[in-house]
């Protein structure tokens, strides 16, 4: 039944009777004790900064492009530390990539549940779609125009799961897909917000990130995902959005089938920590 300041005070007292050698210094202290009246007194001295943020769920919901790489677990991660619930995608391209990549992925989703909360983990069976574009569009574009439909099919999956916004782990410059131009030939396809939390990072930026939360040691196993799969000698670094949009009516004839029956065949795997 009283102050908290006549607590300081009282608090001083026992301690520097106890401890007599001691001296109180208030502006530069070596050891600061903080005392936490509730059903019980708690005294603590050492406070362990968590992620801070705000509470997973109340921001909303976001479906995050997930790979066997560094960056979109981070990306992930960040987004979801802002109180936005996520789920994400993965682009499976048997027999390319095996069983193991995919594994992977699902680790991480789980090692990123641990922050974010469970997470609905769609696996997109995207085989016949990536070797229809390689046989027919010219092979520098393969990456942007694999990774466009990729935002297509994230986004569909994303209306349908009540997700408003989609998470990527781009960063400008770091690959060829990630330039300025490749980004806005990206975009150009998504009607919904995609948030891209390490834009401005640097790899080592990124590194540090993963390896606070526990996920680096995960993504540089060595399992190729479908991205690494069918990258081009050469890939294109500027593209022409005309250009690209010329290349995909190539597609015509079959993409749409190919995307309904990726879409149907969709595996969904809870991760949850």
């Amino acid at each position: 039944p009283v102050t908290s300041e006549q607590i300081n005070r009282d608090m001083g007292e026992v301690i520097l009777e106890a401890f007599p050698q001691m001296r109180v210094d208030v502006h530069h202290p070596y050891v600061i004790l903080h005392v936490e009246v509730r059903q019980r007194i708690n005294l603590f001295s050492l406070m362990i900064p968590g992620p801070g943020g705000m509470p997973v769920g109340t921001n909303g919901r976001a479906m995050l492009l997930l790979s066997g790489g560094i960056d979109s677990p981070v990306a992930g991660y960040m987004i979801a530390k802002r109180g936005v619930k996520i789920d994400a995608v993965y682009f499976h391209a048997p027999p390319y990539t095996s069983e193991r990549a995919k594994q992977k992925v699902v680790d991480l989703a789980n090692l990123v549940a641990r922050y974010a909360g469970p997470i609905n983990l769609h696996v997109v069976n995207f085989t016949d779609i990536q070797l229809y574009i390689y046989d027919k569009c010219p092979h520098e574009e393969l990456t942007i125009i694999m990774r466009r439909y990729m935002m297509r099919i994230a986004q569909t999956i994303a209306e349908r799961t009540g997700s408003i916004g989609l998470i990527t782990g781009e960063s400008i410059g770091q690959v060829a897909s990630q330039t300025l131009q490749s980004l806005a030939a990206t975009n150009e396809v998504c009607t919904m917000p995609v948030f891209r939390p390490v834009i401005g990072f640097d790899k080592q930026e990124i590194v540090d990130v993963s390896e606070k939360i526990g996920t680096y040691e995960t993504s540089i196993q060595p399992y190729e995902d479908c991205c690494t799969i069918f990258v081009a000698k050469h890939p294109v670094t500027k593209p022409n959005i005309n250009v690209i949009h010329s290349s995909e009516r190539r597609l015509e004839e079959k993409i749409d089938q190919l995307v309904e029956t990726a879409l149907e065949t969709t595996e969904q795997i809870l991760c949850q920590g």
